[in-house]
């Protein structure tokens, strides 16, 4: 509001001209009437006053000071008036006294509004405790130096922070540039690293430069060697691709072959070579092995026909072999010396290859049944030789004479009265008598 306010409608009506109905009040009388208007917070009777005249007047350290004039009803409601501008001023400083402390970074401004504040006291039209202001706004200009360095460390802090967490990030894009071979999991987190980026702020921008440098390059080495791998993977593919067309081809000749054992060998060469020969790219492996299988699987189909069938026809081999173990097994078993097992076996086995071949399931039982019998009769023949061998005979023959001489020995110290010397004689004649035991025992198999 200026200094002077105009002069508003008289409060009290005008005397109407005769024969004229006296007019009802107007909109802004009836406004003026009823708006109720919140006291001033200020006290600003105690600061100031408004004469009847309406002159408005400000208590200072220098003195009373005209503000201006007020023509808008009664002097209590001017200086009221006056003491809410007054309040208005005092929330603006309040509001400066706040942000100096919530936002240092915005300090100078800060000073700035305080200062131009603290001037415009000398002439600003409002009622109450200027001095207070003043000293308030000085102190808000006299913080808002210190505000303003802290606001530098922060600044510092915060760009330190930001250049910490962007080397960091610089670092982990390098060591995937560098090294990294999970390509698609790399690639993702370099994408991750690059949206994290762009969320790092207040870096200046020389270091901001040469760290997106440092990360551009890390980001390019990484793609060149994906590439590289990649055209690397394509060539070793084709490679593949064309090996397996060959074992494929080669499949394909073979199935229709009946040389049952020397094809079925050939086609597990031919599974070995496709493993070795590596992948090719999916739908083109999964295409050729699809033909590998198909023709291996028919070669194999029509083997297993004719071996059923021949099995089949070799079902009465088996029940005779069968037979053959029933009657020879118990009968070598019971034999009571190497010769009479040892003809036992060899008739049977006479018998067993005049039979013939037997269904597949059984040829490895019988073969295995009768590798049992053999080798039983050659661990008979073991014990034969071991028995009869002179060179284990005369050892344990030597084992006795050992006996005999301690015996002797024991009789002639116990008639000499030695009875010490015939006991140790005793005890070591009865030590090699179990020797001598053990030695007959191994002669006779037992």
């Amino acid at each position: 509001m200026s200094d002077t306010t105009p002069s508003p409608t008289p409060s009290s009506p005008v005397p109407p001209t005769s024969g004229t109905p006296a007019a009802g009040p107007s909109p802004a009388q009836l406004r003026r009437r009823t708006t109720v208007v919140a006291p001033p917070r200020s006290q600003p009777e105690k600061w100031g006053r408004v004469d009847e005249d309406g002159s408005a007047w400000v208590k200072t350290a220098d003195g009373e000071r005209l503000i201006g004039t007020w023509q808008a009803g009664a002097p209590e409601e001017g200086l009221a008036h006056f003491g809410r501008r007054y309040d208005d001023l005092v929330t603006e400083v309040a509001l400066l006294e706040r942000r100096l402390e919530s936002h240092p970074v915005e300090a100078t401004a800060t000073r700035k509004h305080a200062a131009d504040l603290k001037e415009s006291l000398a002439t600003a039209a409002v009622i109450g405790d200027l001095a207070a202001l003043d000293e308030r706004l000085q102190e808000v200009v006299a913080k808002s130096f210190t505000a303003e360095e802290k606001a530098k460390e922060l600044r510092q802090q915060r760009r330190n922070a930001a250049i910490a967490r962007k080397t960091k990030l610089v670092e982990e894009a390098e060591a995937i540039g560098a090294s990294a071979t999970s390509w698609k999991q790399s690639g993702d987190r370099l994408r991750d690293i690059l949206e994290e980026w762009k969320t790092i702020h207040g870096i200046d921008r020389k270091t901001d430069d040469a760290l997106w440098k440092r990360f551009s390059r890390a980001r390019e080495s990484f793609n060149r060697r994906r590439g590289s791998h990649f055209a690397e993977l394509d060539r070793v593919r084709a490679a593949a691709a064309r090996r397996k067309e060959e074992i494929v081809a080669a499949a394909e000749a073979l199935q229709d072959s009946e040389e049952w054992n020397d094809t079925a060998a050939e086609y597990r060469h031919l599974m070995s070579e496709w493993k070795k020969a590596g992948r090719a790219q999916k739908d083109v492996d999964d295409s050729l092995w699809e033909r590998f299988k198909k023709a291996q699987d028919n070669f194999f189909d029509r083997r297993k026909a004719v071996m059923d069938q021949r099995d089949s026809e070799f079902a009465a081999n088996g029940a005779a072999k069968r037979a053959l173990l029933d009657e020879y097994s118990p009968r070598i078993d019971a034999a009571e010396n190497y010769d009479e097992a040892r003809s036992l076996v060899s008739e049977l086995v006479g018998k067993w290859e005049q039979i013939g071949r037997v269904p597949r399931a059984d040829m490895r039982p019988f073969d295995d049944a009768l590798r049992n019998l053999e080798r039983h009769v050659a661990d008979m023949e073991k014990a034969e030789w071991q028995r009869t061998d002179p060179e284990v005979q005369a050892r344990a023959q030597q084992f006795w004479d050992r006996v005999k001489d301690f015996e002797a020995q024991a009789e002639k110290a116990e008639k000499a009265g030695r009875t010490k010397d015939a006991e140790k004689a005793r005890a070591q004649a009865a030590q090699w008598t179990e020797w001598a035991k053990a030695a007959e025992d191994s002669l006779n198999g037992l």
